[in-house]
């Protein structure tokens, strides 16, 4: 019996001691579901490489591109909740899945079978035209899409993406139509703007900003609750009695079901991975404003974002089924 009580007690010594194991003790998978570039691998890269800094694990930050960032996204979500997977994603998040739902496609992943963990940076939509363009003002321009109705074209970065949706719930909104031309990325939607191809985009901020400041764009209005301090001349949809509202914002999130002390140790990594002069550092310099907000306030951000574009989401799907 004595025995016995012996290696019960060391048993359950090896036991705590593997419990509270320290964190993170071996290399994070970091996925991006997109092709490089973009949004989430400018938050992905100095993410990455501050974490093997401060931890001296390895961080790699993997492309799992597919499906408008739907083959990263499940990826994830399939993952064992160990707390060794981070995704650094967008609103597509939820968009695909919207999508998906309205048009009876099946899922490839549910909303619940990922954690949110951080907000990394909130930047609301741009709208943008060529410089050379007459629009000085959004009245302007709606008058002129009202006056052309369905004529005038705009660009986003793919059907159902986080610059297609927030563009259909301003025309929604003003009651106006105009062509769709969907591209590949952000970039190349910028891309179809300065060639002429296009009116206008909705863009974020450091897909624009060089052009802005290059005297090439012109931004209009801003899908922001409030001006953005980068552009402090340029209104939002809602100073002009548009209730319009949407952020290209990066989160990051990991597989649902990570015991708690992990995840606790996972936002305290990720809380100081941001705060570290090199990561604010790198943000600046892609023109992107940092907006950490840790698990309960972007769980609360989340929502209302998923709130906003939800149903613009089931209407372009009704749209899109009757053509």
């Amino acid at each position: 019996m004595k025995r016995f009580l012996i290696a019960l007690a060391v048993a359950l010594a090896v036991t705590g001691a593997s419990a509270q194991e320290k964190y993170p003790s071996r290399a994070i998978s970091i996925t991006v579901p997109n092709p490089p570039g973009g949004m989430n691998q400018i938050t992905a890269q100095p993410l990455s490489a501050i974490i093997e800094k401060l931890y001296g694990q390895p961080a790699p930050v993997i492309n799992r591109a597919g499906g408008t960032a739907a083959v990263g996204t499940a990826y994830v979500a399939n993952q064992k909740p160990d707390g060794y997977n981070i995704l650094v994603t967008t609103p597509n998040i939820y968009l695909v899945y919207e999508k998906n739902k309205a048009q009876n496609v099946e899922q490839p992943y549910r909303l619940e079978q990922l954690q949110p963990i951080a907000l990394t940076s909130a930047d609301p939509l741009v709208f943008t035209v060529q410089t050379e363009s007459p629009y000085k003002s959004i009245k302007e321009f709606i008058a002129d899409a009202k006056a052309k109705d369905g004529q005038l074209a705009y660009s986003s970065s793919g059907p159902f993406s986080i610059t297609h949706v927030p563009f259909a719930m301003f025309l929604q909104n003003a009651q106006l139509r105009m062509r769709h031309v969907p591209t590949t990325g952000g970039g190349p939607a910028v891309t179809q703007l300065l060639g002429g191809h296009v009116i206008a985009t909705g863009q974020g901020l450091a897909a624009v900003a060089p052009h802005i400041k290059g005297g090439k764009l012109r931004g209009l209005a801003s899908w922001g609750a409030k001006r953005h301090s980068s552009l402090p001349d340029v209104p939002t949809f809602k100073e002009l009695g548009y209730d319009v509202e949407a952020y290209l914002w990066v989160g990051l999130f990991t597989t649902a079901g990570v015991p708690e002390p992990t995840l606790k140790a996972m936002r305290d990594m990720i809380r100081r991975a941001i705060s570290d002069p090199l990561y604010q550092q790198s943000m600046q310099k892609s023109s992107v404003e940092v907006d950490y907000r840790d698990t309960p306030d972007f769980i609360k951000f989340y929502e209302a974002d998923h709130q906003r574009l939800g149903p613009v989401v089931a209407q372009l799907a009704k749209e899109e089924a009757k053509k």
